[in-house]
């Protein structure tokens, strides 16, 4: 799939020094790091959809609650490292790893709802680098300068998703083909997977356009159908709330990785590649939990945005690689956080100060 969504350059960028000997070395150590390996990304994919959806069936055929929340806790973590190389499809050459982004939205995309449509030509502006943390970025709120009851109204919103996500395409999606009002407001605010409720998303062009026709379809007639064997007791109601459940835990759980994975104290005003890694954040070894809350390479935010088209597999050779060769004063080492509740924590004083 191509992407085509149109964007338009804002004039100026807010003068900040770069740190060129950081942005030199990033660039240069990582030359043979580019290739993404087909057999990592296939093994990762089958293995984390296979246990999620097995974690999916044992929950639903569980004997006791305990049972099926201890089995839902595990098909949420699998699914969401599964879905979460929605995040790489938005990177990846067409044909590094052929095949993947069907096969990808056949097994995760589709069934979770959350087609590769919603996040390519969106996600990628967020990479813009004039576009990242101004009213253009459609994955940037400046959270750490807003009201502190943003943040849990932030998180509660994830939890609620799927159900919106499935509204979005059981009801809109078809109705949409005959109301071209509809229709454009479908496409501007309900077909991105962001958290910026100012951006508004172009219709797409080109072979894009065919390709998220294609997924739409798809996805609208899985949540039709979805609802109607739900409606004519084919899937118990039981069995359609534990589903559920576990797709909301996995947005949710998505939503808290999102909290952290900036710093957000941006005002909206551009910002220099290095102002936009400072205010982005790794979180790297020798923490273990990062990597079930921050998979697929998530847990080097930073880095990746310093390199977007290193492949996720690569990042943590990248991360050694530049720890090793860049000095204690560098840039690059500020962009280190210790874990998930002192990020959380600062940005809710942050949040406390500004919002009084």
């Amino acid at each position: 799939m191509a992407l085509h969504d149109p964007i338009v350059e804002p004039a100026t960028t807010r003068v900040t020094r770069d740190d060129k000997a950081m942005l030199k070395a990033a660039a240069n150590l990582t030359r043979d790091l580019n290739v993404a390996n087909p057999r990592v990304y296939w093994a990762d994919l089958i293995a984390s959809a296979t246990i999620g959806y097995a974690g999916l069936a044992a929950a639903i055929l569980a004997p006791t609650t305990l049972a099926a929340v201890a089995c839902g806790l595990v098909a949420v973590l699998a699914l969401y490292r599964a879905g979460s190389f929605i995040h790489e499809l938005t990177h990846i050459k067409p044909n590094a790893v052929p095949g993947f982004r069907v096969i990808w939205n056949m097994i995760v995309g589709v069934p979770l709802l959350i087609p590769s449509f919603m996040y390519e030509g969106v996600h990628n502006q967020h990479h813009g680098k004039t576009y990242y943390g101004t009213v253009n970025d459609p994955e940037y709120l400046p959270l750490a300068l807003m009201k502190p009851w943003t943040l849990p109204v932030f998180l509660v919103a994830a939890l609620l998703a799927p159900v919106a996500l499935l509204f979005r395409f059981g009801v809109l999606a078809p109705l949409s083909l005959f109301a071209p009002k509809l229709r454009d407001l479908v496409v501007a605010r309900y077909s991105g997977l962001q958290i910026n409720p100012l951006f508004r998303r172009q219709r797409p062009t080109g072979t894009f356009a065919r390709d998220w026709a294609i997924l739409e379809t798809a996805t609208s007639i899985w949540a039709i159908a979805l609802v109607a064997m739900v409606a004519t007791g084919v899937i118990p109601l039981r069995a359609f709330l534990i589903f559920l459940a576990i797709a909301s835990g996995t947005m949710f759980l998505n939503q808290v990785r999102t909290l952290v994975a900036h710093l957000w104290e941006n005002d909206g005003e551009p910002m220099s590649v290095t102002a936009q890694y400072l205010d982005s954040v790794n979180v790297p070894p020798p923490g273990t939990l990062p990597a079930l809350w921050a998979p697929v390479g998530l847990r080097y935010h930073a880095l990746h945005h310093l390199l977007p088209g290193l492949p996720y597999h690569a990042l943590g050779e990248a991360h050694r690689r530049l720890v090793r060769e860049l000095e204690a004063g560098s840039s690059y080492h500020e962009a280190t956080h210790r874990g998930l509740s002192p990020l959380v924590a600062r940005l809710a004083r942050s949040s406390w100060t500004s919002g009084r």
